[in-house]
């Protein structure tokens, strides 16, 4: 199934993906990613959708950039595997993130992890993200949030979820060249 711009997953990045591109004052590009279909299965996975946009980063950007990857719910799963297989990607934000139980991604080397996580979460399990952050924090850095009442569509504390994001992406990407970015 097609992924749709209107869906509520896709549009609940918008306010992310801006105040990341407003803390960082142009010295970050910013770009939203629309997954290539809904899901995660054996043939197409959004971990491959992520691997396909940090190419065309590096396309247009040169390469040695590094890669911060912001995801929620699936998109966090994504972001963390993708981070474990791309060397570009120099820390992840995972936002609430659904994992499968089992899930390990990996070693992450030095890459910098960010959990954050809805104490009311009802859709993702906040005791999965937990044991991923535990195998992932065996051979990287990483920190776990959890904001007290939030819940999986970040509405309630949407500061708390955005601002963490926004300030993981700038201290750990640490760029002090001015980028044009782009928001779509």
């Amino acid at each position: 199934m097609m992924v749709s711009p209107r869906q509520l997953s896709v549009l609940r990045m918008i306010p992310i993906a801006r105040r990341i591109a407003r803390v960082s004052a142009g010295r970050l590009a910013v770009f939203r990613l629309l997954n290539s279909a809904r899901g995660w299965t054996g043939e197409q996975t959004p971990v491959d959708d992520a691997g396909r946009a940090i190419d065309q980063m590096r396309d247009l950007y040169g390469a040695g950039l590094p890669v911060c990857l912001v995801g929620h719910s699936l998109g966090g799963r994504a972001a963390v595997f993708a981070a474990a297989r791309r060397p570009e990607v120099r820390s992840v934000v995972a936002l609430a993130p659904w994992f499968a139980a089992g899930d390990d991604p990996g070693g992450l080397g030095d890459r910098e992890v960010l959990f954050v996580h809805g104490s009311r979460d009802r859709i993702a399990s906040a005791e999965r993200a937990v044991d991923v952050a535990d195998r992932i924090r065996r051979t990287s850095p990483v920190r776990f949030v959890m904001v007290e009442n939030g819940g999986h569509a970040m509405l309630r504390h949407h500061a708390q979820f955005s601002g963490a994001a926004s300030e993981w992406a700038l201290r750990t990407l640490a760029v002090d060249r001015r980028l044009p970015g782009s928001l779509d």
